[in-house]
């Protein structure tokens, strides 16, 4: 689940990284101090993969009120002096060492995944996938057998299955007992068995559940439609992505010279390698906060 989580916050970044600025509008201003495109672009960089969800139009206008309440912030701590405080020039050093790490990460991981790597795993992949079979079906729900083989018997001389079970049955949340479409694994065993039995206009004998005894008609079958490249384009980039980024930061860690000075870390690092744990994603080490 960890790994699929980074791989969306992931997938959720590819378009937000900083792009070119040929126009660098100015798109806000706060006191003398312009906001621009290329604000709202990094912005999108540090905080923009916890809105994957968010609507496009929303996303911009989240991203700006963040640039503002940082500018409001920021404005607010020159006037206290707070650059000058001690500790302001090792603060700035940190956040220049993340730019340099983000710019590294653009160029050198996002920036070496394209569309057609992307495009060739879907077309690897989707040649052995076999469409999965679905039913639309309906059901009455009643407590025990023998009211569930009198609603089998009205059935049977043509009474209407969707109002009976608007009048019958204990499952309120289906109107007229219409279930939708749904494939194996999605129902409790003895019902999808004796669902998938069925033929299209087909009802079933009474059958037993954990939650009573149903009486099933199937409307339709089909073949679920596979996905499309577009479909899953974004979490293949976002796969790929993760991939990359543990092959470059292996890589650097290969070649460097690391040494774990703090022994109760040191010691903590060597469990989580016994265990083995691997190191974080590059994004994932701190996606709570950044």
């Amino acid at each position: 689940m960890k790994l699929w989580s980074a791989l969306l916050l992931l997938a959720a970044s590819i378009s937000l990284v900083p792009s070119a600025y040929a126009e660098d509008a100015v798109v806000a201003r706060v006191n003398d101090t312009e906001i621009r495109q290329s604000d709202l672009d990094f912005a999108a960089s540090e905080v923009g993969p916890r809105l994957g969800a968010v609507r496009p139009d929303d996303r911009k206008r989240i991203l700006l009120q963040f640039m503002i309440e940082n500018e409001l912030m920021a404005g607010a701590g020159e006037e206290e002096s707070l650059d000058k405080a001690d500790t302001f020039d090792k603060r700035v050093a940190y956040h220049r060492r993340r730019a340099l790490r983000d710019a590294f990460f653009d160029k050198n991981v996002t920036g070496a995944v394209d569309e057609a790597e992307a495009k060739k795993v879907y077309e690897e992949n989707i040649s052995k996938l076999k469409p999965e079979q679905e039913i639309k079906a309906r059901h009455i729900l009643v407590d025990t057998e023998e009211e569930a083989k009198d609603i089998k018997a009205q059935l049977d001389k043509g009474a209407d299955f969707a109002a009976l079970a608007a009048e019958k049955s204990k499952d309120k949340n289906a109107e007229g007992g219409d279930l939708g479409y749904f494939t194996r694994g999605q129902m409790l065993k003895p019902f999808e068995d004796a669902a998938f039995a069925l033929d299209v206009g087909q009802v079933s004998d009474p059958v037993k559940t954990s939650f009573g005894w149903h009486i099933i008609e199937v409307e339709d079958k089909r073949d679920q439609k596979l996905p499309t490249f577009e479909d899953v384009k974004e979490p293949i980039m976002g796969q790929l992505v993760v991939r990359k980024a543990q092959t470059v930061v292996n890589g650097l860690r290969q070649k460097a010279k690391i040494e774990i000075v703090d022994p109760e870390i040191k010691r903590a690092m060597d469990d989580a390698a016994l265990r083995g744990e691997a190191p974080p994603l590059p994004d994932e080490e701190f996606d709570e906060d950044h």
